[in-house]
């Protein structure tokens, strides 16, 4: 199945990001034109049907920041 998707593309100090809005996914590039490939390929793995036989490790992190 075939979906569309927007991204939202910026230059940050010397690498382009692209970051899908309907998703929280996001990559980066050397160019605008790569970094779009590279989210492609990230949306692709994030849809992809899990491996029934491994889990990733979950951890649990706590930590405070400072909040204005």
């Amino acid at each position: 199945m075939k979906r569309k998707f927007t991204a939202r593309v910026w230059h940050e100090f010397d690498m382009y990001v692209a970051q899908c809005l309907e998703i929280d996914v996001a990559s980066q590039g050397e160019t605008e034109q790569k970094a779009v490939e590279m989210l492609k390929e990230a949306l692709e793995l994030y849809f992809e049907e899990p491996d029934a036989g491994t889990y990733p490790e979950a951890k649990t992190v706590k930590f405070e920041v400072d909040a204005a």
